[in-house]
């Protein structure tokens, strides 16, 4: 008896917080929405703009989509453009050096530049001139991959068929859904993530730990990553 009663006890206990959580957690699936910047349909258009403009510059198409993002949103939630003069658009070369991070998460490797993050929404410019490929993670976000340059592959588990996107095509990977990916030579993307971003962050991190142990980068990218986050929380975006 005198077993069975804190083993009650510990149950209460925990059937109590679900019952305090779950709806908490259900109230800001139902919010979370209202605190984005971005709209999927927008972003598209601005990147279809983009490459209208500038069909034979990434850089140049990048510019283009950052400083239209802070003319809209304000630089308060958009960081610098990576190519912010014609002498960096020319040459491929981005002057903010620190501001530019290798990213190694499920086995894939390539440079990753942030342009805003928050905890419910981060916009980066994602790609390799090498080319890669690995497993997409399983995210609490869904997940827009607008393809500036280059092409990527994609196949989730039960198909014998891949999924091609080309420059141009938006690869939506869905909430909660899994898939092989592989960036091609010169593939570089526009990734737009929407939903708990704190929830993907072990998958990005997790490489740090178990192979490449580059501790600066993930030094960098904590940083990085976190410095935006309080900066778009203090201006009013969560």
């Amino acid at each position: 008896m005198a077993t069975t009663t804190p083993l009650l006890l510990r149950l209460a206990y925990l059937i109590g917080i679900i019952a305090i959580l779950y709806p908490t957690w259900q109230m800001l699936e139902n919010y979370k929405s209202n605190f984005y910047i971005f709209n999927p349909r927008d972003m598209n258009i601005l990147f279809q703009e983009a490459l209208t403009l500038h069909p034979n510059s990434t850089a140049a198409t990048i510019n283009h989509i950052v400083t239209s993002l802070q003319q809209t949103h304000g630089t308060r939630h958009i960081t610098a453009s990576p190519f912010p003069d014609d002498a960096s658009i020319q040459s491929g070369v981005s002057p903010y050096e620190d501001e530019w991070v290798f990213n190694n998460a499920g086995g894939a490797m390539g440079s990753m530049y942030l342009i805003h993050a928050s905890i419910t929404e981060y916009l980066i410019v994602f790609g390799t001139p090498l080319g890669t490929e690995g497993h997409t993670g399983r995210h609490t976000a869904d997940d827009y991959f607008h393809i500036l340059e280059g092409e990527q592959w994609a196949a989730p588990s039960h198909t014998l068929q891949m999924e091609r996107y080309p420059k141009g095509s938006v690869h939506h990977l869905h909430r909660g859904t899994v898939k092989q990916y592989k960036m091609h030579k010169g593939c570089w993307a526009l990734e737009l993530a929407q939903g708990w971003i704190p929830g993907m962050l072990p998958f990005g991190f997790a490489d740090s730990f178990s192979s490449t142990l580059d501790v600066y980068t993930l030094w960098r990218t904590v940083w990085i990553t976190g410095r935006e986050m309080v900066r778009n929380l203090v201006a009013g975006k969560i």
